[in-house]
């Protein structure tokens, strides 16, 4: 089994490639994206289409609602069951024949941490019972996040330091690890790698160019990722993004909707901003989020990157990649 995993920023152009790629090889998407598991905001998420999933069957697109429970680690144990189910029949398949539905599945998305779960495995960390994670939504709610965050700087002064203190579920399921399992979160994350039954090729997508060297650092040109941002919230305006947010109204609290395009309609809806500020702002959010991506995933020394443009190019260093790996 051979997984191939396509990620980069927020609108850099994954879907089409990946749907190309995913009918070159007569093979299906895994979606890794977190939102888009999420049945009642595909717009705001860029979910893929009905179209789209016809071309090509997408797994975990939509088979969550707003209120379910969902985490990096559930989402771990779902794709590994969903590869070694789906390859359990690569015996059947003919032989030579090295790229085929039962042999090649695409990972595709943005979401840094559930590929990372995929590709190295994170620590064995508890599921959170129904109760406690009521118990803290609540708590975030009546007594708010600056309250939370003192708590865990108490329970794990470690993780305090690390976690980003503006993310409410990032704090919340810190804090809902401390008090089930009676420890600090952070003596439960090892980090250690874990070893997996199939082969991974990663694949990076950037439409960065190289601005200048100066000082011995390279700045990149973000122009092209950017214009592309820009439109791309526009576009989401066009097809009803407002009208999906108003929807999410009487659901605001569920951490699923703490996530760009929602947050920002919710303070127009509030009469905090106006709708023109709210959009200015979903676009800076989306741009300031793809940065972090590109941080996160140009860490990864085992990605090799590409213009997703030069779908030529990605296929030939996918058949050399699989043919080295048969």
């Amino acid at each position: 089994m051979r997984l191939i995993v396509i990620t980069g920023p927020t609108g850099v152009g994954k879907t089409e490639l990946c749907l190309q790629l995913a009918e070159h090889y007569g093979t299906e998407i895994i979606n890794a994206d977190s939102r888009q598991i999420y049945k009642e905001i595909p717009i705001g998420t860029a979910a893929p289409t009905a179209e789209q999933q016809q071309r090509v069957r997408h797994h975990f697109v939509g088979n969550h609602h707003i209120g379910d429970y969902y985490s990096a680690s559930l989402y771990e144990q779902d794709v590994l069951a969903l590869l070694e189910s789906y390859g359990k029949d690569n015996s059947d398949n003919a032989e030579g024949d090295k790229c085929n539905s039962k042999d090649v599945m695409i990972l595709t998305g943005g979401s840094m941490m559930y590929i990372d779960a995929v590709c190295n495995g994170i620590d064995d960390i508890p599921t959170v019972d129904d109760e406690t994670r009521q118990t803290m939504k609540r708590r975030l709610e009546e007594e708010g996040l600056p309250t939370l965050l003192e708590e865990l700087r108490q329970l794990d002064p470690k993780h305090y330091e690390e976690v980003d203190r503006n993310n409410p579920r990032r704090v919340i399921h810190a804090l809902e690890i401390c008090h089930i399992t009676g420890k600090p979160y952070s003596l439960l994350r090892t980090g250690r790698k874990k070893e997996r039954p199939f082969d991974i090729i990663k694949i990076g997508l950037t439409r960065d160019t190289i601005l200048k060297v100066k000082r011995g650092q390279v700045i990149m040109d973000h122009s092209a990722l950017y214009e592309r941002i820009n439109a791309r919230v526009l576009q989401m305006i066009d097809e009803g993004l407002e009208e999906e947010a108003r929807r999410m109204l009487p659901y605001r609290g569920e951490v699923a909707l703490n996530t760009i395009g929602y947050k920002e309609l919710f303070k127009y809806f509030d009469g905090e901003i106006d709708r023109e500020e709210a959009i200015r702002q979903i676009q800076s959010d989306s741009r300031e989020y793809a940065r972090k991506q590109l941080t996160w995933f140009k860490r990864d020394k085992g990605m090799t990157w590409f213009h997703p443009d030069n779908i030529t190019e990605i296929m030939a260093f996918i058949d050399e990649s699989l043919n080295r790996r048969i």
